[in-house]
């Protein structure tokens, strides 16, 4: 289920992961320059939380987009606070290993971690069973960012446009293919969205990742894909696919000549996400500060530049949002999954 990977760029790559040297516990002073500084005194006189460095887990493994967008917020955030956020990686079974350590984490303020759309929207309909309930065994802190997927086609399939698309599905069901990273995933769960609203019917190709699946539709074998923007536009940029339009409901930043599927299927939405979640009875005067500070980095223009950068856009909530939004997440996804008969034994 963990789709989300990295794609935006070798410069975006090496920013981030220079933002990310201090997060990842190394000890240098790198610093992001005046707009952190300019962060850092916003606070005026620190709060007693945090006195010592924080363990941030990262629910799927380095060099995963999460990882970079994980890496860059932890950076600025340790800047901001004058404590190290420490990133740790504790992926497998799609993001729900490192979601479980995060809910059995003690609650004192110094383990907090990535809430996913996989973990804690997903998984509750895919799975049989949980090591955690997602919906009372976390404490729920904001948002942090929201990632489009990005429909790309072969070359050789005859469709510019989305309504051009739609019209050659429904002249030809069961025709063409659509390949996923895996049941479940976003990737996924964005094709049965459009074959729903678009009454169109397509057959699904599951694949162990998005990189056999982008090979196969490199090579023709699948016709289309609905990919996480990263890797996806990179492809479509060199001329390798076509690209007619991205998932979310707004035009993304990093491709805004790109329309959405909206435009065309009103009320169409499915974005991979990542938010700020600990351990249930985190302390409130913790959840406050972490959620003040967490704005005001969010809001900063630099750092916002390096999540575009990444095909990411910022997304603050408060903790009260950020739980009614992954509840309503849940419900809209356990339809889509159990109309797809997705499942994870």
């Amino acid at each position: 289920m963990a789709e989300e990977r990295t794609g935006g760029g070798a410069v975006s790559r090496r920013r981030a992961l220079g933002m990310a040297a201090l997060a990842a516990g190394t000890g240098m002073a790198t610093g992001t320059g005046r707009s952190g500084r300019a962060l850092a005194q916003q606070g005026g006189q620190r709060a007693a939380w945090p006195t010592q460095p924080v363990r941030y887990i990262n629910v799927f493994p380095p060099g995963a987009a999460t990882d970079i967008l994980s890496r860059i917020w932890c950076a600025r955030m340790s800047e901001v606070t004058g404590q190290q956020f420490v990133v740790e990686n504790r992926s497998g079974s799609g993001g729900t290993v490192g979601q479980a350590a995060i809910a059995r984490s003690p609650a004192d303020g110094y383990t907090i971690g990535l809430g996913s759309v996989a973990s804690l929207a997903i998984a509750p309909s895919l799975y049989p069973s949980l090591p955690y309930d997602a919906g009372r065994d976390f404490t729920f802190v904001s948002g942090l960012w929201k990632l489009p997927n990005l429909l790309i086609l072969n070359n050789e399939v005859p469709a510019r446009s989305v309504p051009e698309l739609i019209d050659l599905l429904r002249r030809n069901p069961g025709r063409y293919s659509y390949a996923s990273s895996g049941s479940g995933t976003t990737v996924h769960l964005s094709g049965e969205m459009f074959k729903r609203m678009a009454g169109v019917d397509m057959v699904h190709v599951p694949y162990r990742g998005s990189a056999p699946a982008t090979v196969d539709l490199l090579a023709g074998r699948v016709h289309m894909i609905f990919d996480n923007i990263t890797g996806a536009l990179n492809h479509a940029r060199e001329g390798k696919v076509r690209a007619l339009a991205v998932t979310a409901a707004e035009r993304s930043p990093v491709a805004p000549d790109l329309p959405t599927i909206a435009e065309f299927l009103p009320g169409y939405e499915i974005t991979s996400w990542g938010s700020v979640v600990g351990p249930p009875g985190l302390p409130p005067a913790a959840v406050e500060r972490l959620s003040a500070l967490t704005r005001q980095v969010l809001a900063d223009p630099d750092f916002a530049r390096s999540y575009h950068e990444n095909g990411a856009t910022t997304w603050w909530t408060t903790p009260a949002e950020l739980a009614g939004f992954r509840g309503d997440q849940e419900r809209r996804f356990a339809e889509l999954i159990r109309a797809s008969g997705a499942r994870v034994d």
